[in-house]
């Protein structure tokens, strides 16, 4: 197999004195969905900000072989690891295109970046339609695929969700998956991490399993879906 794109060992991270993560070692490979699940205050979010190096942390951080630890965000942004946050953060008076191209803030490429907002808008036909209004009157599931299409339009390596079925309707979550296989399909790995674990388990090729700010189990989304202790900790069964 070839070397993974992001490589973490040994990684502790927290806020101040406060320690949240704890030995934490994860790999995800490229053409990956892989899916980071747990419960309130397992330290999913603290992860994905240690990996965007926006808090310290101490351990090994490696992204398409380049050592990320002495990096800026920017830097590690520029390198194509792309961070959608938790609670989606748009501009809610600028439009949708305004919010879109704020993804491609840092490209130069005229001619890539037209290309890129064409393809978010075939992803996501709503967008489109909805390109003049303000991103602040869409409906909280058109704010996620807001959101998402932001930041594919950084043109993005590896893609870190955050929390994605937070405040949305079951079947508004379904549609947003499928799009995730598809954006996966255009070559763009992804990190999803999710407390709706049976909607990341559907989607997700492996799994790993945060408790406590400690990786507890990993390995594919179907033997975990399986795990008795994920099954009672987790899906409620």
């Amino acid at each position: 197999m070839n070397q993974p794109l992001l490589i973490v060992k040994n990684l502790f991270a927290g806020y101040g004195e406060i320690p949240v993560l704890r030995n934490v070692e994860i790999e995800i490979h490229g053409g990956e969905i892989v899916a980071l699940v747990g419960n309130n205050g397992a330290g999913k979010t603290t992860l994905l900000r240690a990996l965007s190096r926006v808090i310290p942390c101490n351990g090994q951080i490696q992204f398409d072989g380049t050592e990320l630890n002495s990096l800026t965000p920017d830097q590690v942004f520029n390198l194509g690891l792309v961070q959608i946050p938790e609670g989606r953060q748009l501009f809610d008076h600028m439009t949708v295109t305004d919010n879109l191209l704020m993804g491609a803030y840092v490209r130069r490429d005229k001619s890539g970046i037209q290309a890129a907002l064409d393809q978010v808008y075939s992803l996501f036909p709503i967008l489109r339609d909805r390109r003049g209004q303000f991103a602040g009157s869409l409906s909280g599931g058109e704010q996620q695929m807001c959101a998402i299409a932001r930041g594919l339009m950084a043109s993005p390596k590896l893609l870190m969700v955050d929390e994605m079925s937070l405040g949305l309707a079951p079947i508004v979550m379904h549609r947003l998956m499928k799009v995730l296989e598809e954006v996966r399909r255009t070559g763009v790995t992804i990190l999803l991490v999710e407390q709706d674990v049976f909607a990341a388990f559907e989607v997700a090729d492996r799994a790993y399993v945060l408790e406590n700010g400690a990786v507890v189990r990993e390995g594919p989304s179907a033997e975990l879906g399986k795990d008795p202790k994920v099954q009672q900790a987790y899906l409620g069964l």
